[in-house]
Order: C-alpha cells, then sequence, then structure tokens
C-alpha cells in the first residue's frame, strides 16, 4: 500500500519528530495494557500470512481497522448466541475499551506473530470458548464454540476490516486481493472452529445474507451500541476521535444493519464525517512512516 503524501511533509526534522513520537506513543497506550506488560506485536517474518499478505497490508491501517472493528462489534451483536455469549460471560460493560483492546491485540498476534504464538492464542480463545455457554431468554441452549456462531463472527469482522480499509486507505483494491484476504481470514476461522468459511467476497456476501434471517435486536443489543458509540470520558481531543471512529463505524454498516440498530448517518453530515476520518487516518499513517 503507498502511503499518502498530502500531509505535511515539509515540517522541520526537529518540529515533526516530537509530533510523531506524541502520536505512537499514544497510539502505543491505547492498544497495549501496561498493566498486563503488553508491547506492541512483533512483525515476524514467519506469521501465518507473511509480509506480503493481504492481511498484512489491511491489518497495518490503524484507523481503517477501528472504524472496521467497531462496525464488526455492531454487526456480531445483532446475532442473539453471539450476543449471549458477550452479555452473560464479560466485563465489556464495565471495560468497553479493554474489550476492543483484546480483540485488536488477538487480530495483530494471528497476523504479524510468528506461527508458534497465533496458534498459541488461537488455542488460549478455544479454552475459553469451552467455558462460554448458557440459554437465551427464549430458552434456546447457545455455546461460543458453536461453528454456526463462530462463522458469523469471522464473517462481520472480516467483512467490516476489509470495507473500513477499502474506504479509508485502498478504495482501487483489486477484486483478486479481496478474495485473498478472506482466503487468509479463513485459516484463522478455521482454527477456531467456525463453519462455514468463506474464502472469497462473494462466499462472504452470500454468508451473511443467508444468516440475516436470526438477527435481531434487543435492549441488550440497544444497551451494547449505547456503550460503544457513547462520548468517552478524558482528553476533549482523544474523545472527539473516538466519537468520530464510531460515526464513521456507523456509516460503514451495510443500509440494513442501520435500521434494525435504529442508527443512521444524515446525508449531509457523510462527506464531513468521512473526510474528517480520512484526516485521522493520513495523520497517523504520517505519524508512523519511517523517516
Amino acid at each position: 500500500m503507498s502511503q499518502p503524501s498530502s500531509f505535511p511533509d515539509w515540517l522541520p526534522a526537529p518540529v515533526a519528530r516530537p509530533i510523531k513520537q506524541a502520536i505512537v506513543a499514544e497510539v502505543v497506550r491505547m492498544f497495549n495494557d501496561r498493566a498486563r506488560g503488553e508491547a506492541p506485536v512483533k512483525r515476524r517474518e514467519d506469521s501465518l500470512f507473511g509480509p506480503r499478505s493481504v492481511s498484512w497490508r489491511v491489518h497495518g491501517d490503524i484507523t481503517s481497522m477501528m472504524v472496521g472493528g467497531v462496525a464488526g462489534l455492531l454487526l456480531q451483536m445483532l446475532h442473539p448466541a453471539v450476543l449471549a455469549g458477550v452479555w452473560d460471560h464479560s466485563n465489556f460493560r464495565q471495560d468497553m475499551m479493554g474489550r476492543l483492546r483484546r480483540t485488536a491485540r488477538f487480530i495483530a498476534q494471528t497476523t504479524y506473530g510468528g506461527r508458534e504464538e497465533a496458534e498459541a492464542v488461537i488455542a488460549r480463545v478455544r479454552r475459553i470458548h469451552d467455558h462460554v455457554h448458557g440459554t437465551l431468554p427464549d430458552g434456546t441452549p447457545y455455546s461460543a464454540n458453536d461453528p454456526a456462531s463462530l462463522a458469523w463472527v469471522n464473517v462481520t469482522e472480516a467483512t467490516s476490516f476489509l470495507n473500513g480499509y477499502i474506504r479509508y486507505a485502498e478504495p482501487r483494491m483489486s477484486g483478486a486481493d479481496q478474495d485473498r484476504y478472506f482466503a487468509e481470514m479463513a485459516q484463522v476461522a478455521t482454527a477456531l472452529g467456525a463453519d462455514p468459511v468463506p474464502r472469497s467476497r462473494a462466499a462472504a456476501e452470500r454468508l451473511i445474507r443467508a444468516m440475516r434471517p436470526a438477527l435481531r435486536r434487543d435492549a441488550r443489543t440497544a444497551e451494547v451500541a449505547r456503550l460503544v458509540l457513547q462520548r468517552p470520558r478524558g482528553h476533549p481531543v482523544k474523545a472527539r476521535m473516538q466519537v468520530l471512529t464510531g460515526q464513521a463505524a456507523v456509516d460503514l454498516l451495510p443500509g440494513w444493519a442501520r435500521t434494525l440498530h435504529g442508527l443512521d448517518v444524515s446525508p449531509l453530515r457523510q462527506p464531513l464525517l468521512r473526510a474528517g476520518t480520512f484526516g485521522i487516518a493520513e495523520t497517523l499513517r504520517w505519524a508512523f512512516r519511517p523517516g
């Protein structure tokens, strides 16, 4: 992926360097829990996919991954069994940022970490899933290891990450590369126990259409959306950026999902929203660009 060149690279190095360092440090703090001793995942050539993979390109673009991650979560929570597993067996209501951070770290480890690291974290997630089961409000049993539920998590996550990347990083991405991305993501989904697992854009779209009749919105779904999209406390600039990311995620959702959630983006606001999100993306690329 070629990096944008429109951001002010003309800034003198003594001026640009501390700005870049401050931005990078804030992103590192956001995605790594210091209390748990976490550090950024090192990129390894012996990863599951390798440096030439589409996954390395897609997952390396911070803003589009943030937007896609929130959109994916909003889609996932429309599935009653997936929602129940998160609602009954996690502390996301008290630590939404922690939930998103753990998901981002899993993606980083399975994308960039060595093969052994990726396989170990997949095995750990499967062990956690062994304990996630219960009963839906209508009496239907659910399990996090259910292949169909895992398939929904996989296809919505992969589709949202890819759509975010295409919108904010590589709008002319070829259909062949999009299919390659789904084929790469299928390796992780299969290892987690998902079934069916799409290996192309067309197969992913067919799977989403097939699963739509099972999707629902209830009070718990609305609460998840509220928590994900609420304005966080803290530094006003950082909080505003997170709100913009959430709005961009709603804008990224397919129309039927926005309708089901009862969410919308004004057509008059949409161009400004996308321009602002692209501005954030370009700033982060500038900050992380070597030199």
